[in-house]
């Protein structure tokens, strides 16, 4: 089972953008700037580097995490909104919020 939690986490997680941050106290964060982002994977991965480069280094050295988040850029809206639904079941994502979104919101920067 913990081997199964690592493996989800690694592959939501750290896509779902992916990353270390201050949780958000709401149970229903605003996803929108992640399901309506016109970032590129190379933007998300320099955006995230900017913020975190070990959680980059996480995301580049998982081959499921970093499929899972060229996956999610790939999608269109309605996809990365189930996406983003299904990373946010995970416990140990929410560790992760406060970095995702920032990274959301700086990639269109770079």
């Amino acid at each position: 089972m913990r081997m199964m939690t690592k493996l989800v986490a690694g592959s939501c997680g750290l896509a779902f953008a992916l990353t270390a941050g201050a949780g958000i106290a709401s149970a229903s964060p605003d996803v929108s700037p992640i399901v309506n982002s016109t970032c590129t994977y190379p933007q998300v991965m320099a955006a995230l580097n900017a913020e975190n480069p070990d959680a980059a280094n996480q995301v580049t050295s998982n081959p499921i995490a970093n499929a899972w988040l060229q996956q999610l850029v790939a999608s269109p809206p309605e996809g990365r909104r189930a996406m983003v639904a299904q990373a946010q079941t995970v416990p140990a994502l929410q560790q992760y919020t406060g970095l995702i979104f920032q990274v959301a919101g700086t990639c269109n920067n770079y």
